[in-house]
């Protein structure tokens, strides 16, 4: 009751314009008290109408009233303050219409803090309190405040639903139970969800399982983007590379032409004008002879005329052929003819090789990774006959079974010198390479280690540093396998994996999409470590073989 008191003096002298207790309260005409400044404020938004009202009773005035501080007011609010007013006011926060108010508060609701599924009822944090200490409320069940409680009521019975009938996939009261649901599967409601969220769990993890399946998708889409957009770059680079010579060879082309031309043409040029000046000289001694003639021609004393004659020299021979007048002018026309020649050419060409060059790069396709197989059966249906290549071979291992086993002696072999030989670890590679989709799988068997890897071909094949071991550099990613445990090793890091002890290991490689998964095979597949990264050479499948007599095969697969 002393509560409920508060909860009435909070809203007895709370203002009904900031909702918060009162501050230099003001008591205007009408009664109705409000902070000095809300009701202030509150009036200065009517001062155009020149009328002005109580914001709760709408009793009007004229002219604006003067406030004064109801110091009487002002003084009982300081002195409930200090009782708890303050940290009501804190505390408690009314329901508005989207929110579940308390079904125990009188007046003005407060929100509900808790909702009961036994009493049916929503509390605020005050009411709620007896369920927490009061030993009777022990049974009962508390929940996020619901506005759909009535919905666990039996609208036939009206008592709380408590049980659920498996045979009509509904939830029943008690009395449902033994009434029109008497022989059916009925069990607890708890039971019953306690069933059901077993259930959720495992949708939840197959719907995280595809969540990360799918961001693995898109992680292969968003590298085939990358790749398409490199390779896409790298080709515009050197097709204008390319073009560019051919540019700059024309360029050189046509320039030696434009030379040759006019170093012909200056050639020829200087011949002619031997040539004219020549003739012309010609034509200057011939004016003279003839002036000289013609001079003597009109000489009236013929005794004169037969003295001079005989003595004129005698006419030289010409120092032209007169041929010059009756040559064809034909100078460097087959040139353009030959430049047009290599034009039409050239233009035949590049109709041809552009239909070549546009059908190829209308032809790109970017054929997208296959999703990973889900059972051994898929996995098969990429199985690829590996045979391992005996120039890889370390000196103390020994290849049978058509060079698809391998067995670690006590004592070294005495195998020709090849540079592709492991000298140091006993491993060797796969003749084969491993490109697109792969599956192969390796049956071991040893009281120490075997490792299965894939690597480059170019992995170190001499020296007792971790260049040459598989999984201690970045050129081969291996799974190290033993009778108690698994461990995966790149670079030299090793990760511990869990899975269940198998002496059968599959290898599934999906190259362009960088995929590489190990699996231990036995009635089932289980996942033993998964890679995702980016492979830029081709793969090759290693084994290595530790302690005497410790074998690994690479089996036979139908």
């Amino acid at each position: 009751m002393a509560q409920t008191g508060v909860q009435l003096n909070q809203e007895t002298f709370s203002c009904s314009i900031c909702l918060d207790p009162l501050k230099d309260p003001v008591t205007i005409s009408c009664g109705h008290s409000y902070c000095m400044n809300c009701i202030t404020r509150f009036w200065d938004e009517e001062d155009g109408k020149r009328l002005y009202s109580c914001p709760q009773c709408r009793q009007t005035f004229t002219p604006r009233p003067v406030l004064v501080k109801n110091t009487m007011l002002a003084e009982l609010v300081e002195q409930l303050k200090k009782t708890g007013l303050q940290a009501a006011a804190a505390d408690h926060c009314y329901a508005g219409p989207e929110d579940v108010a308390c079904d125990v508060c009188t007046g003005r609701k407060l929100k509900a803090a808790k909702s009961c599924l036994m009493c049916l009822v929503s509390y605020c944090e005050t009411h709620v309190q007896p369920h927490y200490n009061s030993s009777a409320f022990k049974q009962h069940r508390l929940v996020e405040p619901s506005q759909k409680l009535q919905e666990n009521v039996c609208s036939r019975h009206h008592r709380v639903k408590e049980f659920f009938c498996r045979t009509d996939q509904q939830s029943i009261c008690y009395l449902c139970s033994v009434d029109e649901h008497r022989g059916h599967d009925t069990v607890s409601a708890e039971a019953e969800r306690t069933e059901r969220q077993r259930e959720l769990e495992g949708s939840r993890q197959e719907i995280q399982q595809r969540i990360q399946d799918r961001d693995k998708e898109v992680k292969v889409l968003q590298q085939e983007v990358e790749a398409i957009s490199r390779s896409a770059d790298q080709t515009v680079e050197n097709s204008e590379k390319i073009f560019t010579e051919l540019i700059r060879l024309m360029e050189k082309r046509r320039s030696e032409v434009k030379q040759q031309i006019r170093s012909q043409q200056e050639t020829e040029v200087g011949r002619v004008k031997e040539v004219q000046e020549k003739l012309e000289q010609e034509i200057t001694e011939l004016k003279r002879r003839d002036a000289e003639l013609e001079q003597l021609s009109h000489t009236e004393d013929h005794i004169q005329f037969l003295h001079i004659y005989p003595s004129l020299p005698a006419l030289s021979g010409s120092t032209h052929s007169s041929r010059t007048n009756t040559r064809p002018l034909r100078y460097f026309e087959d040139v353009t003819a030959a430049v047009s020649e290599l034009r039409d050419q050239i233009q035949e060409v590049l109709r041809t090789t552009w239909t070549n060059i546009s059908l190829t790069v209308t032809e790109v396709e970017v054929l997208l990774s296959e999703p990973e197989p889900k059972s051994r059966s898929g996995f098969l249906k990429y199985s690829s006959a590996i045979k391992l290549d005996p120039n890889t071979l370390h000196t103390r291992l020994l290849l049978s079974e058509g060079n698809r086993k391998v067995t670690l002696l006590s004592k070294s072999q005495s195998y020709s010198a090849h540079p592709d030989r492991f000298t140091n670890w006993p491993q060797v590679l796969s003749k084969e390479s491993l490109t697109e989709h792969c599956y192969f799988e390796v049956e071991w068997r040893g009281k120490e280690t075997v490792i299965i890897a894939v690597a480059y071909k170019n992995i170190r094949r001499a020296g007792c540093g971790t260049e040459s071991v598989f999984g201690w550099n970045d050129k081969s990613w291996a799974l190290i396998c033993n009778n108690t445990s698994y461990v995966y090793c790149y670079n030299n890091i090793r990760t511990p994996v869990s899975g269940p002890p198998s002496s059968r290991i599959g290898v599934y490689l999906d190259h362009r999409a960088g995929l590489l998964s190990f699996y231990s095979v036995s009635e089932t597949m289980t996942l033993l470590h998964r890679v995702q990264t980016t492979f830029t050479q081709p793969l090759y499948a290693g084994l290595s073989v530790y302690g005497n007599d410790g074998t690994a095969e690479i089996c036979k697969l139908k």
